[in-house]
């Protein structure tokens, strides 16, 4: 029989504003580009707010796109966010699961708002706790370049914090921690959350739930910190109230202050954190469980697709947003699929071969958010992603 799984979500709800097939080596985007960490210029795979990114250009947002677009409108509106994102595809793939996923947020009362709360009511997510005030909906313009790093693809941000600014620890709520699982997703962008989430993971731990946190590019502390180490909340205890830790290549080496991967690895060990796993675009990911919650797993890699890497060959019409975010989505949708079935040490090299599909799949659409048509659509899609997978690539090895 299988058990009612509950999640709880909290952090970065936005509007994504696509602009695709811009070629970041192209000689109108160098006066545009970040010279120093921290210089508010644009890098490929980071984020700069729009303050910081006017100040340096010497211009609005719009003019800039403007000009690197060549006046034409964005190619897709769309639901975005590290923590939305990833609890839509979570609910999205767990629809034959006594799963439900809930998201606490806020929106604006502006236009956007009135998109981003219709294109929600489409998915599976629980939005009892979609607040809204009288403030701009937190919104990113995403410029994406297809060809980049050999066809890889990535991305760059413009991030607007908008109404994220009002959205304060007292609006979670003791709903919120009645759960099992609790998910923090790229509080970065959600400054007030993000500055207390070690009471916040303290909090959950204490309430009996298991805890994720998934991160994204951290500018501000960039800015204020060019050369030192991004803190996670108000001390390094975040990690050790925090189950598992899902970040990408360039966050990692920001949190841990370190360039390379068995240094990281290392510093997040040493601060007592549950289990990790870090994503690096087309190369494999690294991962980690101490054995607390997860089964215990020293260092691995785990390759991305070889089926997704064979088929981006061809198909280019979807772009690489929200990859990661999907990653984490799967990666979720294993965790709540295990613990239903009573697994009391989830298998971290299956949540992690679940997040490498959904990854995957998310480069053939545009946006990081699926609309299905119908329940279940998505999953049936990804199903066949994740059997290949473990088919040839089975689990875990080491570095």
């Amino acid at each position: 029989m299988q058990r009612r799984i509950v999640v709880s979500g909290t952090g970065c709800c936005l509007v994504d504003l696509l602009y695709n097939q811009i070629d970041f080596s192209a000689p109108l985007m160098r006066p545009f580009l970040s010279v120093e960490k921290g210089d508010g210029g644009l890098m490929p795979g980071k984020l700069v707010f729009r303050e910081e990114f006017e100040t340096f250009s010497g211009m609005p947002v719009e003019e800039f796109i403007r000009i690197v677009t060549a006046e034409r409108d964005c190619d897709a509106m769309n639901v975005g966010g590290p923590s939305v994102v990833s609890l839509i595809h979570a609910a999205q793939l767990t629809v034959e699961e006594e799963c439900e996923v809930r998201f606490f947020g806020l929106t604006g009362t502006d236009a956007h708002g009135s998109f981003l709360r219709s294109a929600l009511a489409e998915t599976p997510l629980n939005l009892n706790d979609l607040g809204q005030v009288d403030r701009s909906t937190p919104s990113t313009v995403v410029l994406s370049d297809p060809g980049y790093d050999g066809g890889a693809g990535e991305r760059m941000f413009i991030h607007s914090i908008g109404a994220a600014w009002d959205y304060l620890p007292d609006r979670l709520g003791e709903h919120f921690f009645d759960a099992d699982i609790t998910v923090f997703g790229g509080t970065a962008l959600v400054p007030r959350i993000h500055e207390n989430l070690t009471s916040l993971l303290s909090r959950a731990r204490s309430s009996g739930c298991l805890t994720v946190v998934n991160t994204v590019f951290d500018f501000r502390n960039e800015r204020l910190r060019p050369h030192g180490r991004w803190p996670l909340g108000a001390s390094d205890e975040s990690y050790r109230y925090t189950d598992l830790l899902i970040t990408d290549r360039e966050e990692a080496f920001g949190l841990s202050g370190c360039s390379d991967f068995p240094r990281a690895i290392a510093f997040f060990r040493g601060k007592g954190l549950g289990a990790l796993m870090i994503t690096d675009g087309p190369n494999p990911v690294h991962l980690y469980s101490d054995g607390s919650v997860f089964e215990s797993m020293g260092p691995m890699t785990m390759p991305v697709s070889g089926m997704v890497s064979e088929l981006l060959r061809t198909h280019r019409e979807g772009d690489t947003t929200g990859a990661g975010d999907n990653f984490t989505g799967g990666v979720l949708a294993s965790l709540v699929g295990q613990l239903s079935q009573g697994v009391s040490r989830p298998d971290l090299g299956r949540m992690c071969a679940w997040g490498i599909a959904s990854g995957g799949f998310a480069c053939f659409y545009l946006g990081g958010t699926f609309l299905e048509r119908s329940p279940g659509e998505k999953l049936n899609r990804i199903k066949p992603i994740f059997d290949d997978y473990i088919r040839k690539e089975g689990g875990p090895s080491r570095p």
